[in-house]
């Protein structure tokens, strides 16, 4: 008997639970573009679980009406890795923040980027430690000054997604949380992914960090300081769509389309190629250096999935050997009783 799934809307997935962030935080809108996105999966909320660590984005679970964690301090990925192998039928999220994934779960994030567990992680970037008051964070930028860098920061800052093409993640993307339809789209584009799926979220700190991304949100610069990635489609930006990227040997370059310029010069998109490099060097564009900061879809390839091939070694294991036997397997070789 065929068991019809129940039609979900954006509310059936929120929680019972007061949302307990800053008003005017950018976690809202990610929030609401998520709830927003999951009905579309036809995915049943039995079969998902957020799992985050600690910071401000780690409340996420709570307002989840679906299985959640809230586990340890950067070990989000770790708890991810040993749910979707034990349950590779779950639809597993991980909510976590530049502070949380990048300082001490920075060794578990990598890791879980490399061996492409089929999960999806979600890292919000407010460039600052919220939930702690306004430390600098790893992705704080070089002077920033806060309360525990009252001269200015001195840490070469980390930039997650050219961590995670670095470890040749299979879906690496960004948006940002007022960029509401493109968030949204993002956040699908993830959940269908097969394999890790990697996004950075720029958010507003209103508090301890605001307008940080004013260049990238604000109506009369974005335009200018930001480049939608669309695969199979050149670099071209500027609220005129007058401008775009070309190589110059090596090294990118901004034109202006005209005089000679024409869209066949510039390079072209291709988020499917199987080498990361030119992938890495669109996660290397700065708007401090004079570039538009690529958002969307960097890299998104098929390739082998770490919690399959495991679970196929261990059902090639257990038709050459049987089911194990855990008190066979302690009570083997040598033994010793302690009085």
């Amino acid at each position: 008997m065929r068991t019809e799934l129940p039609v979900l809307k954006a509310a059936d997935f929120g929680s019972d639970q007061d949302v307990r962030w800053c008003p005017g935080c950018g976690d809202y809108s990610i929030l609401a573009q998520m709830k927003k996105m999951l009905p579309s999966l036809g995915v049943v909320r039995e079969k998902m679980v957020f799992i985050s660590g600690i910071g401000c984005s780690s409340r996420f679970p709570y307002y989840m009406n679906t299985y959640g964690i809230h586990s340890i301090h950067g070990r989000a990925p770790a708890f991810a890795t040993g749910l979707k192998v034990a349950r590779p039928d779950l639809m597993v999220w991980v909510i976590t923040g530049d502070g949380d994934g990048l300082s001490i779960g920075g060794n578990h994030l990598m890791h879980a980027i490399r061996r492409n567990l089929d999960i999806n992680i979600i890292l919000f970037n407010n460039r600052i430690y919220g939930l702690t008051k306004g430390q600098y964070s790893p992705t704080s930028p070089l002077g920033k000054k806060t309360k525990t860098s009252p001269m200015g920061a001195i840490d070469n800052p980390l930039h997650p997604l050219s961590l995670a093409i670095g470890c040749e993640g299979s879906f690496v993307a960004r948006s940002v949380d007022t960029h509401i339809k493109h968030l949204e789209g993002v956040l699908r584009q993830a959940a269908e992914h097969r394999g890790t799926s990697f996004v950075e979220v720029y958010q507003n700190c209103n508090v301890f960090n605001d307008g940080a991304f004013d260049y990238a949100t604000g109506r009369q610069t974005r335009s200018e300081n930001t480049i939608e990635l669309e695969h199979g489609k050149p670099l071209i930006f500027g609220a005129d769509r007058q401008k775009g990227i070309r190589l110059n040997g090596l090294e990118p370059e901004v034109v202006e389309l005209g005089d000679g310029v024409t869209e066949a010069d510039l390079l072209v998109h291709d988020a499917h190629a199987p080498e990361p490099s030119l992938a890495y060097l669109l996660s290397r564009l700065r708007h401090e250096d004079g570039f538009p900061e690529p958002i969307g879809v960097f890299r998104a390839v098929d390739v082998p999935r770490y919690d399959e091939l495991l679970n196929a070694q261990v059902d090639a294991a257990r038709e050459d050997r049987g089911d194990g036997d855990l008190s066979a397997l302690l009570n083997s070789g040598d033994t010793w009783t302690v009085s």
